[in-house]
């Protein structure tokens, strides 16, 4: 029987290739494997494909780019996944594995997901493997030294678009809020967080890894500033009111059965 390929969404974590697993370390030292990897347009660069670049890895002279626009318009993305998946699934019929390079973890608000589930819907029987990776907020909460969540705290992790009202609702309920891709309501947010009395709370890191990376404590400094697109803020809420935890949940048979209930509906 023909050997069908697979397909790997290979994370490269943020922008430092010391930051690069084992696992995926191993699958990019293969001669065997095609390297696929998103770019914005035709004439963009690849930015998972600069942290290979960056951390000594042979780039295959057949490595090919595969176009993801940045846009939300639901039919032009439909067709550049579909695309795209194409493109692969000619590859991985010749018995060629996939590996897809995505920055961060391939799992987090990446192209490989769309891409995975194009291939999947032209051929449901295509292995596919996600190789974890560290996220951009994970490593800025390390290089910040503010603990992304501890003990009983709540957490939320989200693209700052959706707007400064809901941002300004999750910090009702959450100790942490991750905004990612702060720059176009980065003005905005400022205002929200000065009003809150959180500015002090917060802080700006962009290209977290990278020869360029920039760390801002002072996030009054950014109004009106410009700031890159691969851009995120911590923010820290230590008014949040908690209300009681409810602990030990198997010596309360009533309520454990309570939520099961609640949750079957």
């Amino acid at each position: 029987m023909h050997r069908i390929g697979t397909l790997y969404g290979v994370s490269l974590g943020p922008g430092d290739p010391n930051l690069i697993t084992r696992r995926a370390w191993a699958l990019l030292q293969r001669d065997d494997a095609h390297w696929t990897y998103p770019v914005r347009g035709k004439e963009h660069e690849s930015f998972a494909l600069t942290i290979a670049k960056a951390a000594g890895l042979k780039v295959p002279a057949a490595g090919e780019a595969l176009v993801f626009p940045m846009t939300h318009d639901r039919h032009k993305l439909e067709t550049a996944w579909s695309q795209a998946a194409e493109r692969v699934l000619r590859v991985l019929y010749r018995g060629t594995d996939v590996l897809f390079l995505v920055e961060g973890d391939a799992s987090t608000y990446s192209s490989f997901g769309y891409l995975a589930g194009a291939v999947s819907e032209l051929d449901a029987d295509i292995a596919v493997e996600t190789v974890a990776g560290v996220t951009s907020f994970s490593a800025s909460a390390a290089r910040l030294r503010m603990p992304l969540a501890d003990l009983d705290d709540r957490m939320a992790i989200l693209p700052a678009g959706y707007g400064v009202e809901t941002i300004d609702h999750l910090l009702n309920e959450h100790d942490t809020l991750v905004l990612l891709k702060v720059k176009p309501l980065l003005d905005d947010i400022i205002d929200l967080l000065e009003r809150r009395g959180l500015l002090e709370h917060a802080a700006f890191i962009e290209r977290t890894g990278t020869p360029e990376e920039r760390v801002v404590r002072d996030i009054r400094s950014l109004r009106g500033a410009r700031v890159n697109y691969l851009s995120l803020l911590l923010v820290k809420n230590p008014y949040r009111e908690r209300g009681p935890m409810i602990r030990g949940c198997a010596k309360k048979p009533g309520r454990l059965k309570e939520v099961q209930t609640d949750g079957a509906q």
